[in-house]
């Protein structure tokens, strides 16, 4: 395992991968549906079946798309070479997702789905790829969780970089008119997107390489992840915690707005959690040194619990309270993250144990795809509890069931996510000393 330990500088040039990603994932997930329903002007019901519907193509282009990258073969390695091929297209996409076309009401809502399906391929061609590499950049589980503590904490930053400033600038470049703002302030993002792809690429080398080649088939690829019952595990984790982290996240900015009643603050809250859950990333790594993946993973999901109830009972004249609930929900959202991919590149060491056959872009592209089925429920969910409950996006006077609902999809709802999180991370048993001993007779298989 003489290769296992990275330095600083790959694991800051890993972490700017995510940060790219994250650029456009958290305006996905904090701006999009808010856009969609008081800016670009569609139905809470539309943007809620369309959210839904867009994963159907997911359903195709996740597994597809891990299977031609673990088959890619280039002087860069199998993975890397995405992040430069597509950086481009996909911060083009982000600008035109975000641009309201002067169509009627009809030709609204189909540029809507054509511009938000081809950005989330784009997003599944350049996202499964760079997850891939971070099982490949080292064997060691540790080192993993450290890689990804600096992937977390730079793909954070993007967020708060996104919270802080997409509403500013949408004011500066829109001058009061938001749908022209947007464009402009997504596009600047754009740019800083396709930079730090380019510096991940530069920045990292793939190093973990299958023990004994063998020639698979894609009928074999996936017979290979469908039979590692600890990758499904991990598949569902991702699954449940989207739920619960895309009700959240999509709640934020209409928290703000209708329940605190206060549009200015929105930058600030928004940048509050997402500093919280910037430091927070940086705390995994220890946390999991000291107890192990399983344990921390548990006592994190309970401190959301606990959190989440706490705000939801916060009176929401008492700013103080507010903020503080929200940023220790936050701080600890992001720390289980870290732990959560480390488990799906340690699932890939166990299932070519198991059946000497190494499908690493396959099992991210997988869990990618149940990541994205989350972020489709929880998308769906949203929007269609508010139109359930009268929401009305373009009146500052919302009904109080409609405010109810929000505050509810901020803190209880996704506090369920959460608590099920517990039993499901407890049947996970690839600890750090059972994954130490599948590297190793790996490796001795690699010297046969």
């Amino acid at each position: 395992m003489s290769n296992s330990k990275l330095k600083p500088i790959e694991k800051i040039g890993y972490g700017m991968g995510d940060f790219a990603s994250n650029i456009v994932f958290q305006a996905v997930i904090i701006f999009l549906q808010p856009f969609y329903t008081n800016i670009y002007g569609l139905e809470a019901a539309s943007v809620a079946f369309m959210f839904l519907a867009v994963r159907i193509v997911d359903m195709v282009t996740d597994p597809l798309m891990g299977i031609i990258a673990d088959r890619t073969k280039t002087k860069w390695g199998r993975y890397r070479p995405y992040l430069i091929w597509f950086a481009v297209p996909f911060s083009i996409l982000l600008v035109l997702t975000f641009t309201t076309p002067n169509f009627g009401e009809q030709g609204k809502l189909i540029y809507a789905y054509l511009t938000y399906a081809f950005l989330m391929v784009l997003y599944t061609v350049v996202n499964i790829p760079y997850c891939s590499l971070g099982g490949v950049i080292t064997s060691d589980s540790h080192e993993r969780v450290s890689a990804n503590s600096y992937r977390f904490f730079l793909a954070t930053a993007a967020g708060v970089l996104i919270g802080f400033f997409i509403p500013k600038l949408v004011d500066y470049f829109g001058n009061g008119n938001e749908q022209a703002g947007y464009p402009y302030a997504m596009a600047v993002f754009g740019v800083f997107a396709i930079a730090a792809f380019f510096g991940c690429f530069a920045l990292t080398k793939e190093r973990v390489k299958q023990a004994v080649p063998a020639k698979g088939s894609f009928r074999k690829d996936i017979s290979t992840l469908l039979k590692n019952d600890q990758w499904w595990i991990v598949a569902v984790l991702f699954f449940v915690l989207l739920v619960g982290i895309v009700m959240r996240a999509a709640s934020q900015v209409n928290y703000v707005q209708f329940v605190l009643s206060d549009k200015t603050l929105i930058g600030s809250f928004i940048t509050a959690g997402l500093v919280a859950q910037m430091i927070g990333a940086t705390c995994a790594s220890p946390l999991s040194k000291k107890i192990g993946n399983v344990p921390a993973y548990i006592l994190i999901q309970v401190m959301i619990v606990i959190g989440s109830m706490a705000l939801y009972f916060a009176p929401t004249s008492n700013l103080a309270l507010v903020y503080g609930g929200f940023i220790f929900i936050s701080f600890f959202a992001q720390m289980g993250a870290p732990i959560l991919f480390t488990m799906v590149a340690d699932t890939v060491d166990y299932g070519e144990l198991k059946s000497g056959n190494r499908v690493t872009g396959l099992a991210f592209s997988g869990v990618l795809f149940t990541l994205k089925l989350g972020v489709a429920l929880a998308g769906f969910l949203t929007p269609m509890l508010l139109a359930m409950n009268g929401f009305q996006g373009t009146d500052e006077h919302q009904l109080p069931e409609a405010k109810e609902t929000i505050l509810l999809s901020l803190t209880l709802y996704p506090a369920i996510a959460h608590f099920l999180l517990i039993p499901i991370v407890s049947m996970y048993k690839l600890n750090k000393v059972r994954c130490d001993q599948i590297r190793s007779e790996l490796d001795k298989k690699a010297t046969v």
